[in-house]
């Protein structure tokens, strides 16, 4: 059985399953019904590894063992092979949330931050800084940030990027507004973000800036967020931010804001 290797590569992705295990899938598919050493031969797989392999396969749905000798397997019908992984790969995920979820208020996160609390006071302040590789670690990042801000968040951003940040980081400015911080954004408000302006009435001040094209984030004037490149020419994998704790650096950032937030 010849299989093309982009389709190998297709079902590991979107199934999950390693090398041995999509080429005894696709050869038990070709088959129907099949024995571990047939399975082996057709899909070059070694036989050694088989009936681990076509096990896994088994816990997994994507086979049935066949009663009697020798052992056999029958290929479970594609359709339903997806619907078993969509259910366990759902159920695997709800079990990693509960358990993360019991991490909270336990013994082993005040262990933990603990050794960061230790950790972080042996550190020199001017080493507090870092490179966020792709927009989905910058909003991560910038999410950490904003939950400890204790008086301002300061933001400038492009007419995309204030929709990104009204729908990536809206509940955490909600929670940070409660406790009194001042939102800020400066962005170009158009057409087509308006509603988003709209939404964060109440949450953050936003006042329109097309003189500026920058994107930053600062928060109590110690935390400083900027992205290094054009959002119009970059893919969002490969978009990248600077995180710098630096007072000085990020006074100087907020007194440039606050020269174009009160120009009329």
């Amino acid at each position: 059985m010849i299989v093309k290797e982009e389709l190998l590569s297709k079902l590991r992705r979107h199934f999950d399953l390693n090398l041995y295990e999509v080429k005894l899938w696709a050869a038990l598919l070709s088959r129907g019904v099949s024995s571990a050493g047939e399975l082996s031969d057709i899909a070059d797989v070694p036989r050694s590894r088989s009936y681990d392999v076509l096990e896994s396969l088994e816990k997994k749905g994507f086979v049935v063992m066949k009663l009697g000798k020798p052992i056999k397997y029958i290929a479970i019908p594609p359709a339903e092979v997806v619907d078993r992984v969509k259910k366990n790969m759902n159920l695997n995920a709800q079990e990693k949330i509960s358990r993360l979820e019991s991490v909270k208020g336990s013994p082993l996160l005040t262990e933990l931050e603990t050794l960061h609390t230790q950790g972080i006071a042996l550190v020199d302040p001017t080493d507090l800084s870092g490179c966020l590789r792709g927009r989905h670690n910058i909003y991560n990042h910038l999410d950490l940030l904003i939950k400890d801000a204790k008086k301002s968040v300061n933001i400038m951003t492009t007419d995309r990027g204030f929709l990104r940040k009204a729908e990536g980081l809206k509940a955490t400015l909600e929670r940070v507004k409660k406790k009194g911080v001042r939102v800020r954004i400066a962005a170009p408000i158009t057409k087509e973000n308006k509603v988003a302006v709209d939404a964060l009435k109440g949450v953050a001040e936003v006042k329109h800036n097309d003189t500026v094209n920058s994107r930053f984030v600062t928060i109590d004037s110690k935390d400083l967020v900027f992205m290094m490149l054009n959002d119009k020419d970059v893919h969002p994998s490969y978009d990248l931010g600077v995180w710098i704790k630096s007072p000085y650096f990020t006074t100087s950032m907020d007194d440039m804001f606050n020269i174009l937030w009160n120009k009329d």
